[in-house]
């Protein structure tokens, strides 16, 4: 498994259900977009500030997030897709 580094948050992308449009057709996989949600399954050790103290992230291993569209880089591990992002590209914690 990969080891986030600083900031950055390693997210298992959650694939979204099915979707069918109002009149009952299905979408295919080609024509949707990438999913915004995701299972937090590694975190770095945080940000070092200019004066040298380390900042906790916000989030922890197990939070289902939603995430900037095109923030991060996607990555595929055992046949799983994951992105790995700074924390900055998490915009909410799903509770």
């Amino acid at each position: 498994m990969l080891k986030p580094l600083g900031d950055r948050v390693l997210v298992e992308i959650l694939e979204e259900a099915e979707q069918k449009t109002a009149g009952g057709l299905f979408v295919p996989d080609s024509a949707k977009e990438k999913s915004q949600r995701g299972k937090v399954v590694a975190v770095g050790s945080g940000k070092t500030t200019d004066s040298g103290v380390k900042v906790a992230l916000e989030v922890k291993e197990g939070d289902t997030v939603y995430f900037a569209k095109y923030g991060g880089t996607e990555v595929t591990l055992e046949g799983k897709n994951y992105s790995i992002l700074a924390e900055r590209d998490i915009l909410a914690i799903v509770e």
